[in-house]
């Protein structure tokens, strides 16, 4: 039985309760930190997949560098080291001793991957150097959520060293580019992407794009970032490197990253009252088979006949769940796969099979009717694409509702705090008036390219360009 709480009343309690009930996580002893259980972590694996095969293909290798970073090279790079003091976690003590040198668990690795860059970078022949890291980091959050914000979390952070600014700005766009693609078309997630602000934009970086979605509740969740960096770690780090003109020079520098939050942001997005709803690009199984058993019957036919299509179906390339529970009632296996968000279920009982058919039921409601069992393995795919489709474009549908077009604050801050949503307005590039988005508990999320507004959002300074204001996760 179904024991969510109200989706539509109570969102964050949703969220909390759905991603334990469906077992994508658990406790964990140490606060702040998250156990990923097989299935969560099954759908991370999927999303990996999706990406390291998307950094591999746009020339980047991958590699590990230490968990611990000294803690003089964060001091190298001001901006760098007063962002992320609030978070950083340090280790003193080790092997019973004091250290000479306190240890930070890495929050994110630009010093100690820039440390090695410049062993690794003599020559313009060097370069590009475009480095891809799965790792795990470290940062204190004050008030964790699960998959959201966590003290530690997974991820992958590209870093990459450049000739000229201009081969540098189009790595940044072209890592933007692929990560909208996998929020789109495998995560079923639409999104924008644009600039953030100076007061949002990450420490160190001289310019920081995002890609951004919006929840079912109407707040934005920054889902990553891609950041050119230009030169001020080269310097930090002496990074040099002799030019096509036999001249020492600095190389510009990128990084770009996402993590376990996609999983946070497809539950927000996709979810409803009966639990996850699973886009089945990532859906770590994307077809479970229901056997309908009769006790004290010969049940020999429709095993056999549930193994033959899991076999068949696994051997077009489908992922794949054989559930032949007899010691639950066919409600309870309902509600089990419901929760997970499984994209089909195929029930098979003894009348079925004496049509020479399987009832295909899918998660979202487009679907449930009998198949013959010639025809399952060509349903399944046009199914499947059908609700990949159908799921982006409901999303699409409902931050079209949710996005408004406003003026003035005054006007539109007190009906975002009440009622959250997506404004996008002008601004002046003031942070002063940035700041006001607080009383409002709101933010900027990101700068757009379009100019919409003549004046600021919060002065009568003229617009410099759109900017997207909401609250955000």
């Amino acid at each position: 039985m179904n024991n969510l709480p109200d989706i539509s009343k109570d969102f964050a309690l949703w969220y909390q309760e759905v991603i334990f009930q469906a077992e994508l996580v658990d406790s964990s002893p140490v606060r702040g930190t998250m156990i990923i259980r097989p299935y969560g972590y099954a759908l991370w694996e999927q999303i990996v997949d999706v990406l390291d095969d998307k950094i591999k293909k746009t020339g980047h290798k991958n590699a590990s560098f230490p968990l611990f970073i000294p803690e003089s090279f964060l001091k190298k790079e001001a901006k760098h080291v007063e962002g992320f003091a609030p978070e950083l976690a340090i280790v003193t003590h080790a092997g019973g001793k004091k250290l000479e040198e306190p240890l930070v668990v890495r929050p994110t690795s630009e010093t100690i991957i820039h440390y090695m860059f410049a062993r690794w970078i003599k020559s313009w022949r060097d370069l590009p150097l475009k480095i891809n890291q799965w790792a795990n980091v470290v940062r204190w959050e004050l008030r964790p959520r699960a998959f959201l914000r966590t003290t530690e979390f997974f991820w992958q952070e590209g870093h990459t060293a450049h000739e000229t600014l201009e081969q540098a700005q189009e790595e940044v766009f072209m890592m933007l580019h692929e990560y909208k693609d996998l929020a789109e078309n495998y995560l079923a997630i639409p999104v924008i992407t644009g600039q953030k602000t100076e007061t949002e934009r990450f420490p160190g970086a001289i310019e920081t794009h995002t890609f951004e979605a919006f929840m079912q509740d109407g707040k934005a969740l920054q889902m990553g970032t891609s950041h050119l960096l230009s030169q001020s770690f080269a310097h930090a780090f002496e990074m040099q490197f002799q030019n096509r003109d036999g001249v020492l020079a600095y190389p510009f520098l990128t990084s770009w990253g996402t993590t376990t939050r996609l999983v946070g942001a497809l539950v927000m997005v996709h979810g409803d009252q009966k639990g996850l709803v699973m886009p089945p690009k990532v859906a770590p199984i994307q077809v479970v088979i229901l056997l309908i058993l009769l006790k004290n019957k010969d049940n020999t036919a429709v095993i056999e006949a549930g193994y033959a299509l899991a076999a068949d179906l696994k051997k077009q390339g489908f992922r794949v769940e054989l559930d032949q529970d007899m010691h639950k009632s066919a409600g309870a296996r309902f509600f089990y796969w419901e929760i997970r968000g499984v994209p089909i279920r195929i029930e098979i009982g003894p009348r079925d099979l004496e049509k020479q058919e399987v009832k295909v039921v899918d998660r979202i409601g487009l679907c449930a009717e009998s198949v013959n069992v010639s025809s399952v393995t060509q349903k399944v795919a046009q199914l499947l694409e059908l609700i990949q489709k159908t799921l982006f474009e409901r999303a699409q549908e409902r931050n079209e509702h949710m996005w408004h077009k406003e003026e003035k604050l005054v006007n539109f801050g007190p009906i975002l705090e009440k009622n959250n949503g997506i404004y996008q307005t002008g601004w002046c590039g003031s942070a002063d008036c940035e700041q006001k988005l607080k009383e409002f508990k709101a933010f900027t999320r990101c700068l757009l390219e379009e100019k919409t507004f003549d004046v600021c959002f919060n002065c009568d300074k003229p617009s410099d360009r759109d900017v997207v204001v909401a609250k955000s996760y």
